[in-house]
């Protein structure tokens, strides 16, 4: 298909970032979406249906993706969380030989005081070229506490385009791990309404590059609740010529008084060809708020490594001890075992 633009920042920038949009050229997109069956959900008191809303998202990636989606969805999964004592939801898309395209419509409607962890993975083994564009939504209520663990594990042939949204009611608590790891293209449009007093949402995201992997992040959160809160951890490690381009915006909406926002993005090079772009934003129409950003980025310290490889490793087990510890903070706040093993030897095997 023609070159397409997507994933815009909400406020533009100077041009000479080239950052206010990613414009992608020779993208395999299917000509027919046929049917995605291999999925599996997992979960206790759990009511799941087809019946997903048609609201569109605000931002979104582009007219192409939502379109898409709208009309050609493979899968529609609506989740109805009443649970109150945080039990797990586990929702698994495999791709193989007859399941090589997956258009997915999620929502998770979690009801008022409901309290759940939900994972969502994507997981494609073999070097088949797979296409995934995916949304997913979820309300919460008032009171409820959600934790979502959002893992990509796409091969390097394939492309993943994903759609996040999320509407936070007054005292709810959303938190997202998100680990980012598939995909030659991997574009992410992450966007987040705290639109309940003492609403909270924090974002813990961790990507690993190789070869010649582009990542696009665009996070977006809007502040309209107050005493609302927003937290940004993004940690990120790049090697061979992979790129990532961040863009990260906290905007302060009137009425939110003594609101608070929080951004800060690292990203780890492993190579002198690893690129890392980076735009944190703050916007404010509102006084008696806070707002802090920063964005880093930079080579594996050589001093930190020898030291590492004086103890006994060669140099690439010292740099995969590295990596792990930059991503252990975020790695330890998903409880379930079995998933954490599975993502670091995921990421030992991306480090070879």
């Amino acid at each position: 298909m023609p070159k397409i633009k997507l994933n815009e920042t909400p406020v533009r920038t100077s041009r000479n970032f080239n950052i206010n949009n990613l414009k992608l050229e020779n993208i395999t997109v299917p000509e027919e979406i046929g049917e995605f069956e291999s999925v599996t959900i997992q979960g206790e008191n759990l009511k799941v249906d087809e019946n997903c809303s048609d609201f569109e998202p605000r931002f979104g990636l582009s007219d192409f993706f939502t379109k898409q989606i709208k009309e050609n969805a493979n899968q529609k999964l609506r989740l109805q969380i009443d649970d109150k004592t945080g039990k797990e939801v586990k929702i698994d898309f495999d791709f193989d030989e007859e399941n090589l395209s997956l258009v997915e419509n999620i929502e998770i409607i979690a009801k008022e005081d409901a309290k759940a962890t939900v994972i969502v993975k994507y997981e494609a083994k073999e070097n088949l070229e797979c296409f995934h564009n995916g949304r997913l939504r979820v309300v919460a209520e008032k009171n409820t506490e959600i934790h979502v663990i959002f893992v990509n594990f796409m091969n390097m042939c394939s492309s993943h385009f994903m759609t996040m949204e999320n509407i936070v009611a007054e005292n709810a608590k959303i938190h997202y791990t998100i680990v980012d790891f598939g995909g030659k293209n991997s574009v992410t449009n992450y966007s987040s309404y705290l639109d309940g007093n003492c609403s909270e949402n924090a974002i813990d995201t961790i990507y690993l590059g190789k070869e010649n992997q582009l990542f696009d992040l665009n996070y977006i959160a809007q502040l309209r609740g107050e005493k609302s809160n927003v937290e940004m951890e993004i940690q990120g490690a790049l090697k061979d010529v992979a790129k990532k381009h961040f863009k990260g915006t906290i905007d302060f909406k009137k009425g939110c008084k003594k609101a608070k926002g929080n951004e800060n993005e690292a990203c780890m090079l492993l190579s002198d060809t690893a690129k890392s772009i980076a735009l944190p934003m703050l916007l404010c129409a509102e006084e008696d708020v806070e707002g802090n950003h920063s964005s880093s980025a930079g080579k594996m310290g050589e001093k930190e490594l020898f030291y590492v490889m004086s103890r006994g490793l060669e140099k690439k087990e010292a740099m995969k001890l590295m990596v792990r510890a930059r991503f252990h903070k975020i790695l330890e706040k998903i409880e379930n075992e079995d998933l954490r093993e599975s993502i670091l030897k995921e990421m030992d095997e991306r480090l070879d």
